[in-house]
């Protein structure tokens, strides 16, 4: 006997929304990458903003240290165990696939992007695209979804128009506290950390696809093969 399927991560009310802005992000990943290629030093984009985040204080880095932690092995591990966790309790495994293949496409498109372009910072550090924003972006824009998938069996959330907000809303706050930390401590140009939260964007929603096609392939063949 074979049970309901599981849900989709991807639900129609979000696929042209995020369809679109994962297009629109993939664009100027590609922008970003050709005109800071193989390029050592900041902009004056780049520049400017780092003028602004540089006066923010000392104390700030404490705190910009602490949610830079969250992107390193040991806490980017225990983000993505604690939210593959909850996925397990809820009985979700195609939930819990979603988010490993989420996080690990996005952080690794952005390892393969750096050695693409080749942009560094500080004598020889490849820095183009941040894979802590890519990180902290894909794993919120991941549990958004999720959460607006979920809430949607009881009318919250669902909406067309209000869904694909609220995923991008998480995605913006996860990028833009990481983005922050980044160029707060020197480790990413601004453009660095728009790059990395554009990948995210753009890798995400294709993943979520990607994970709902190869599951209903999946069950497709099972039932074949049980009807015969």
């Amino acid at each position: 006997m074979i049970g309901r399927p599981a849900p989709v991560v991807l639900p129609p009310s979000l696929r042209v929304g995020l369809g679109l802005t994962a297009a629109f992000a993939a664009l100027l990943v590609a922008v970003l990458g050709i005109r800071y290629a193989d390029e050592g030093g900041p902009g004056t984009v780049d520049a400017r903003i780092r003028a602004v985040v540089d006066g923010a204080g000392p104390s700030w880095r404490y705190v910009a240290l602490a949610v830079d932690a969250s992107g390193e092995p040991a806490g980017a591990a225990t983000l993505v165990v604690a939210a593959v966790t909850g996925c397990l309790l809820l009985r979700r495994p195609r939930a819990a696939v979603f988010v490993v293949a989420g996080v690990g496409i996005a952080v690794g498109t952005t390892t393969l992007l750096k050695h693409l372009v080749g942009r560094t910072i500080h004598g020889g550090h490849l820095s183009y695209p941040s894979g802590h924003t890519a990180f902290a972006t894909a794993l919120a824009l991941a549990v958004a979804m999720l959460a607006t998938r979920h809430r949607g069996r009881d009318g919250l959330g669902s909406g067309t128009t209000a869904g694909t907000l609220l995923v991008l809303a998480a995605g913006l706050v996860a990028g833009a506290a990481m983005g922050w930390a980044q160029v707060a401590l020197g480790a990413h140009y601004p453009t660095d950390v728009l790059g990395g939260w554009c990948t995210a964007l753009a890798v995400v929603p294709a993943t979520a696809w990607l994970v709902d096609r190869m599951a209903d392939v999946g069950r497709r063949e099972h039932r074949r093969r049980h009807a015969g």
